[in-house]
């Protein structure tokens, strides 16, 4: 069993422009316009709104790292290095409606959600007809930017019924630790019964007798 990372985060730009209008008609013009409001915030500096383009933020987070992407958020010439913190949604449409973007420091730790992301196939698990069930989808981490991983992978390969891979167990970049419980279960591998297929039984017609007639 084998676990380890793939990738680091690496940064990319973002282009906000600074202040925005209030009010439901200007929000209206704002999704004609394909733009979101957002806030950058944190590290002491005073929040700044600004305007971001709907297609510029997806392009953005489309990486490996998804909303874990490092952003270098440039406005009006300056840059702010920031992670997504909150991303609020269109109750119907489900579209981006604003995002909230935390400033960070390079050099300081931060908690993210880091996906789990299973690799290999447990053959000895599935020619007995068991499964392997990963309990979360993703690990909380603390960690640098400097050290994000883009994601967690877990070889599942030589697992054999009724093993289980812990939190504890689990390879994990330099200078980036778990949090929660070491013991806590992972990834199991679930032992199932063979279904051996029962012969049908075969079904005996009864012989016919010929009918005599009586005089």
């Amino acid at each position: 069993m084998g676990s380890g990372m793939k990738g680091l985060v690496m940064s990319t730009t973002l282009v906000a422009t600074s202040g925005r209008n209030t009010g439901s008609a200007a929000s209206r013009r704002l999704r004609r316009e394909e733009k979101i409001p957002a806030v950058i915030y944190g590290q002491g500096m005073a929040p700044i709104s600004v305007l971001i383009e709907r297609r510029d933020l997806r392009n953005a987070l489309s990486g490996a790292a998804g909303s874990n992407t490092i952003l270098e958020i440039s406005v009006d010439g300056n840059v702010y290095p920031a992670v997504v913190k909150e991303m609020q949604r269109h109750p119907v449409r489900r579209t981006v409606a604003h995002v909230d973007f935390l400033r960070i420091n390079l050099s300081e730790e931060l908690t993210i959600s880091v996906p789990v992301h299973l690799v290999g196939e447990a053959k000895a698990v599935l020619a007995e007809g068991g499964l392997v069930d990963a309990s979360s989808d993703t690990i909380d981490i603390v960690t640098t930017p400097a050290n994000m991983p883009s994601e967690i992978t877990i070889d599942i390969t030589n697992m054999q019924p009724g093993d289980v891979i812990r939190l504890g167990e689990i390879t994990l970049p330099a200078g980036t630790r778990a949090l929660g419980d070491p013991e806590l279960a992972i990834v199991t591998a679930i032992a199932g019964s063979k279904a051996e297929a029962a012969p049908a039984a075969a079904e005996v017609a009864p012989a016919a007798g010929d009918d005599k007639a009586k005089s």
